[in-house]
């Protein structure tokens, strides 16, 4: 069986394209390539992954296309592009002629409108990720979740994937509005989610006992065969001390497999690769 890192980063400091990734992160400015994540794949099992954009630029896709021809174990990207340009159509049109190119990202979390995927002007591009067949890989935080229902409700064509769980508020121990609309949303049964980034909506003090109430509810709503497992590496780094950030991927994915240890292997088969290959379309 497959097993499938369905969400993680590469990028390199030089490249000055990432306007988030300053000093005050220490633990994450540096570069992360292909050949620092190699190991790490290798110590956990991990065949193949899904590369996703961590900067608003064309530039920065097209790098990681390039990381992707040379790493055999990339099995696609997630790229970016302007959505609200008015050549946006046009501009997906050219990017999906990359065979490494599975959907599109908007960082939805750093925007100031919280509804800006209702914007008309989107919705050209939304029909282009459609006519692509694209996906859309929605990094939304619990206030955006009543807008992006009624984003799933106008576009029913496009496949969507939560990402991160639509990172709830682990730290502050907040759980049950952010249940009540993740429900409400995997009742469409097109949309997915990535079991990923919780750790980092912990404190570094987590545990899997600590993420498991999250956890339980997204294998209620979504169950096995709409979660798929990410590392989110390595963004994942900052919810580990600096002593421990070396075991970082090896050990979520460990905690990972404790918080499904109850189910069947045939379901964490799902959640640990079938998911990601079905949805990404990874042979």
């Amino acid at each position: 069986m497959i097993r499938i890192d369905a969400h993680q980063h590469f990028w390199s400091v030089a490249r000055d394209d990432y306007g988030w990734l300053t000093p005050a992160l220490p633990g994450l400015y540096r570069d992360f390539l292909p050949e620092h994540l190699a190991p790490l794949l290798a110590r956990s099992g991990i065949d193949r992954t899904i590369v996703v954009q961590a900067a608003e630029t064309e530039a920065e896709t097209a790098f990681l296309l390039e990381l992707a021809a040379a790493a055999p174990f990339v099995a696609g990207v997630v790229g970016w592009t302007d959505l609200e340009s008015r050549d946006a159509p046009m501009r997906i049109e050219a990017l999906a002629r990359s065979p490494a190119l599975r959907g599109v990202r908007p960082m939805l979390q750093d925007l100031a409108d919280d509804e800006w995927i209702l914007r008309p002007s989107i919705a050209p591009a939304i029909v282009a990720l459609c006519r692509a067949r694209l996906r859309f890989d929605a990094l939304v935080k619990p206030r955006h979740l009543s807008a992006l229902r009624s984003f799933l409700a106008r576009y029913p064509d496009l496949p969507v994937v939560i990402d991160h769980g639509a990172k709830p508020e682990i730290a502050a121990g907040r759980i049950d509005v952010w249940a009540a609309q993740m429900r409400a949303i995997a009742r469409d049964s097109r949309v997915v989610c990535k079991l990923s980034g919780l750790a980092t909506e912990a404190s570094r003090q987590w545990s899997a006992d600590t993420l498991a109430p999250y956890v339980d509810v997204l294998l209620e709503a979504f169950g096995p065969q709409r979660l798929m497992w990410g590392s989110d590496w390595p963004v994942l780094l900052e919810a580990f001390d600096a002593s421990a950030a070396e075991n970082a991927y090896a050990a979520w994915h460990d905690a990972a497999s404790i918080l499904t240890s109850r189910l069947s292997s045939d379901d964490r088969d799902w959640i640990f690769g079938r998911t990601a290959a079905a949805f990404y379309d990874i042979q």
